[in-house]
């Protein structure tokens, strides 16, 4: 009997694990779509007859969009289940993805992009819940990094993988191939993932279940989680997302591909980071100090990259016009390692909550994709203000202010 037992057991670990990957292929497929502008945006920018900088504001409607669909979609993965919410959102993100690819002006482009944030908004939130919902604390803690990790495959698919298709086939191809690659994820999902009924344990209404998702978000406990999230998120969307391209292709004078390879580095450490980070959490045992000092590191590290611009101080310092792309290589893959203990927030938000709101304190977490969506609006004004260095130094004072803010919300956890 016990060694039946084990077995079933162990099909059902294989299973959940099975399960977790194809979901996990969702995010990547999002992390991949909402960094397409990041080596493709001059290109554009030329086809929609706009400055680089209102293209910039523009792809903002994306996170917008992202963030605003996490409270309903929150509530929706505790009211009916992972599986049916993620089928319909990989749907969505195929036609969104296939919008944006036959988009003919800024205003159609805003539409794909509009439909593709609000499918995209629960790709992350799909694998974290069902792990949220099947796992202890402990083990999910080590899976949520994993979940990350994997949906970071994606940046690394739009780094000189998608530079080499966008100078040989246009920029609309990496829409195209998106489209074809949410189907193919929406069979994973359809095939490995168990239809299991809701842990919905109340009869309460959509309304209740969102205003409930919106109670979390602004609760004592999760403010200072989410004020770190807001930013902590935003800085490595936005810069490996957005600005990472032009940094190093106008003020470093990079070609697309070799911008395309630092951006693989940039992405390759922000891969390796999640798990690392977790290893060195369970070695110190002290998360707080972990997450508060590693994004401290990564506004210093920001600002550095900043101040090697043309007649800025690091360049001054070392008596060279510019800093050469190999310092902003090295700066860049520590900004990954750096900012990849994001997802402690989640570890953290999951201990505060029972496995029944699981979906809505993770969606509440989430929320932090407004984040992004503030910080790409506001960066290509300044962007167009004054200059990229300064779009630099004004997400590394972000960063820092965030870091600041969970310090002084954590100090009576």
């Amino acid at each position: 009997m016990s060694a039946v037992a084990t077995d079933n057991a162990g099909e059902g670990t294989r299973a959940l694990i099975f399960a977790l990957l194809a979901l996990a292929c969702g995010h990547m497929l999002s992390t991949l779509l909402r960094t397409i502008p990041a080596v493709s945006l001059d290109l554009m920018a030329a086809d929609f007859h706009m400055e680089p900088q209102a293209l910039a504001s523009l792809t903002s409607v994306y996170p917008f969009a992202f963030a605003a669909a996490q409270i309903p979609v929150g509530a929706a993965m505790d009211r009916f289940g992972v599986r049916p919410v993620s089928l319909s959102l990989l749907m969505g993100t195929v036609i969104g993805a296939i919008a944006s690819g036959f988009a003919t002006g800024p205003e159609s482009f805003a539409v794909g992009q509009v439909m593709l944030g609000i499918a995209t908004s629960g790709m992350l939130m799909c694998p974290m819940t069902l792990a949220a919902k099947q796992l202890s604390a402990a083990r999910f803690g080590l899976w949520s990094g994993a979940i990350l990790s994997i949906g970071n495959i994606g940046m690394l698919l739009s780094s000189s993988p998608l530079a080499f298709v966008v100078d040989h086939y246009g920029w609309r191809a990496g829409f195209w191939i998106s489209a074809l690659g949410g189907v193919l994820v929406a069979l994973a999902v359809f095939l490995l993932v168990p239809r299991q009924p809701a842990e919905h344990k109340d009869e309460s209404s959509p309304l209740s279940q969102m205003i409930e998702v919106l109670r979390l978000g602004l609760s004592r406990p999760l403010r200072g989680l989410i004020a770190l999230a807001l930013v902590s998120l935003a800085t490595s969307l936005v810069l490996r997302g957005l600005w990472g391209g032009p940094w190093l292709m106008e003020v470093k004078g990079l070609t697309r591909v070799e911008a395309g390879n630092q951006l693989g580095a940039f992405t390759l450490a922000m891969i390796a980071g999640p798990l690392c980070i977790g290893m060195i959490d369970r070695r110190l045992s002290r998360r707080r100090e972990l997450v508060a000092g590693t994004h401290m590191v990564g506004a210093l590290l920001l600002a550095l990259m900043a101040l090697g611009a043309p007649h800025y101080a690091v360049s001054m310092l070392f008596g060279v016009p510019v800093m050469p792309p190999q310092y902003d290589l090295v700066l860049f893959v520590l900004i990954g390692l750096a900012t990849s203990a994001q997802p402690l927030l989640f570890g953290m938000s999951r201990q505060l909550v029972d496995a029944q709101t699981a979906g809505k304190a993770l969606a509440a977490i989430n929320l932090a994709f407004l984040g992004a969506a503030l910080m790409q609006s506001m960066t290509g004004a300044v962007a167009a203000f004054a200059g990229l260095p300064a779009v630099l130094l004004f997400m590394a004072a972000a960063l820092l202010l965030g870091a600041l803010i969970f310090l002084a919300y954590t100090r009576t956890a």
